[in-house]
C-alpha cells in the first residue's frame, strides 16, 4: 500500500565521477571491478557487482595486478602479474598525486569522489572570499588540495601519520606548496571539540568517516556510535552563514536516506538545502552504474542555484 506522506521524502540523487584522463573503470561483475589507473589494469574485489562481465574473459586474463581477499591475513593481498614501481602519478583536471599498492585494496585515490571535490570547488568559487574549510578524516589529501585550488584556507585531519605525509607529497605534485593548508594529526571527534573550546568557526566542512577506525592515540571511532555526536559537534563550530556540508561513508549498513536526515537534522538552523543519493562509476564496457559509497550533503540558499 502507498503510504501517503511521499511530499516529506527525500528525491535521492545518483552522482557519478566524470573528467578523468588518468581513470577508468573498465568492467566490472561476478563481484570484481577491472580498472585503470593510469597506464596499469588492477582487479580488485567489489561487493556491488553482482552481475556477470561485459568484457570477455581474455580481457580479464591479463591485468597487471589482482588483489586477493582473505581473511586470514587481515584482508587479503596483491598479486603481481607484472613488475609495478613503487607509486605512480597521477592527474585529475589540476591535481597531481600519488598512487601506489599497500597492504590493502586501496591506492590512495577514490575516483568516484571527484564528483564530491567538483561540488565543492564550484560552491567555493562562486562564494568568493576566503572561506575556512576543515576536511575531516581527509586521508591523502585530494579533496584538501581540490579546496586549497580554489582559494580557500584548509584545515585537512587525519589520524594517520603516514598518509598526512603522502597528503604534503601530493600537494608538492599540484604544486599548491603556497596554499594554506594546516595539517593535523588528531582524532577527529577530539578535534573539533577542541576547536569549539578555543572558538574556531569554517564555512564548510568535509566529512569522510570509516567504519571503524582509531585516532593516533589508540581513540576507538565507529561509525554508528560517534557520528551523531561528531556531527553536532561540527554543526557548533560552523559561521552563522556557512557554506556546506558534505558527508560520505563508505561500506556502512546506513542507507542515504539515514545520511539525509542526518544532515538536514544537522543544519536545520541554517537557510540551505539538503541532498543525499549514492556515488559511483559508469563503466566504459556496458555503462553500468557502480555504487560505491553514499551521501548527503548540504549548500546554503544564497549561493548561486544549480550547482548539484
Amino acid at each position: 500500500m502507498m503510504m501517503g506522506f511521499s511530499n516529506t521524502l527525500p528525491q535521492l540523487e545518483l552522482l557519478a565521477a566524470e573528467g578523468w584522463q588518468d581513470y577508468a573503470l573498465v568492467d566490472s561483475g561476478n563481484g570484481q571491478k577491472l580498472e585503470r589507473f593510469g597506464p596499469y589494469r588492477l582487479v580488485r574485489p567489489e561487493a556491488e557487482a553482482v552481475w556477470q562481465p561485459s568484457l570477455p574473459p581474455s580481457e580479464w586474463k591479463s591485468p597487471d595486478a589482482i588483489y586477493k581477499p582473505a581473511p586470514e591475513e587481515n584482508g587479503g593481498h596483491w598479486q603481481y602479474q607484472r613488475k609495478l614501481p613503487e607509486r605512480w602519478k597521477m592527474s585529475y583536471k589540476n591535481l597531481s598525486f600519488w598512487v601506489q599498492t599497500s597492504a590493502s585494496r586501496h591506492l590512495g585515490v577514490f575516483p568516484e569522489q571527484s564528483c564530491q571535490w567538483d561540488w565543492a570547488d564550484q560552491l567555493i568559487r562562486q562564494a568568493g572570499g576566503k572561506p575556512r574549510i576543515l576536511n575531516l578524516f581527509g586521508y591523502t589529501g585530494l579533496a584538501s588540495l581540490a579546496a586549497a585550488a580554489a582559494g580557500v584556507q584548509v584545515t585537512h585531519l587525519d589520524a594517520s601519520r603516514k598518509v598526512i605525509a603522502w597528503a604534503r607529497e601530493n600537494q608538492q605534485l599540484s604544486r599548491l606548496e603556497t596554499s594554506p593548508i594546516r595539517w593535523i594529526l588528531d582524532d577527529a571527534v577530539k578535534f573539533v571539540q577542541r576547536e569549539q573550546r578555543r572558538g574556531s568557526q569554517y564555512d564548510g566542512i568535509i566529512l569522510d568517516p570509516p567504519k571503524f577506525g582509531r585516532g593516533p592515540k589508540g581513540e576507538v571511532w565507529e561509525f554508528y556510535k560517534f557520528l551523531p555526536d561528531l556531527l553536532e559537534a561540527c554543526r557548533n563550530i560552523l559561521t552563522p552563514s556557512p557554506l556546506f556540508i558534505q558527508l560520505t561513508a563508505y561500506a556502512v549498513k546506513a542507507s542515504s536516506v539515514t545520511m539525509y536526515y542526518a544532515v538536514r537534522e544537522m543544519m536545520a538552523a541554517f537557510d540551505g538545502v539538503t541532498t543525499a543519493g549514492e556515488i559511483g562509476l559508469i563503466e566504459q564496457s556496458a555503462g553500468r552504474y557502480l555504487s560505491t559509497a553514499i551521501y548527503a550533503r548540504w549548500k546554503s540558499h544564497r549561493l548561486v542555484q544549480n550547482t548539484g
